[in-house]
């Protein structure tokens, strides 16, 4: 079966991308994906069944709006406590992706790395065909895996709305 693409949905400086795989909302079942974590093993959202799950998207680290944003949600979510799982997911290589973690201090949240496959990017319909990056966007994912908030944050270069992704993470916790 041939990838959904979807014209449009974000832009860069203004420039329409298209934009890979289905347009998630709350309700829906969370897809599956396979990312590989900074030490090269694999990633799944079984890898953190039974918790609340926020999952970062980002085009990559090694930028000024993903870095920041990274870093925010880090020390955001520093209180969380063991009943959630974040994970900022790029296209970077997982060696790129230690080495920012390392320098910014990223320790409570995890990157993994989409590279290999663009799983997580086809899945979430979020992998930029010009690109082959990730679109910016957020999805908390409740412990039952069902989709209880989506963000696509329609200019790349643009921030999301921490809060509101960072309340719907709290709720899904309980």
């Amino acid at each position: 079966m041939a990838d959904q693409e979807r014209t449009g949905g974000v832009t860069m400086r203004g420039n329409p991308l298209t934009l890979i795989g289905p347009a998630l909302k709350p309700g829906d079942k969370a897809p599956d994906f396979q990312c590989v974590a900074q030490d090269l093993s694999p990633v799944t959202l079984a890898s953190s069944a039974g918790k609340a799950r926020l999952l970062i998207s980002v085009p990559s680290l090694d930028t000024p709006v993903c870095s920041l944003e990274t870093v925010r949600f880090n020390r955001e979510v520093a209180g969380m406590g063991g009943n959630g799982q974040v994970y900022v997911i790029s296209m970077d290589l997982p060696f790129a992706q230690k080495r920012f973690c390392g320098s910014e201090n990223i320790g409570n949240i995890e990157g993994i790395s989409d590279h290999r496959d663009a799983s997580f990017g086809r899945a979430y319909g979020v992998l930029i065909t010009e690109l082959r990056l990730l679109a910016r966007a957020l999805f908390v994912v409740d412990p039952g895996d069902t989709i209880r908030y989506v963000q696509l944050v329609r200019e790349v270069t643009q921030e999301p709305n921490y809060d509101e992704a960072l309340n719907a993470l709290r709720t899904a916790a309980g």
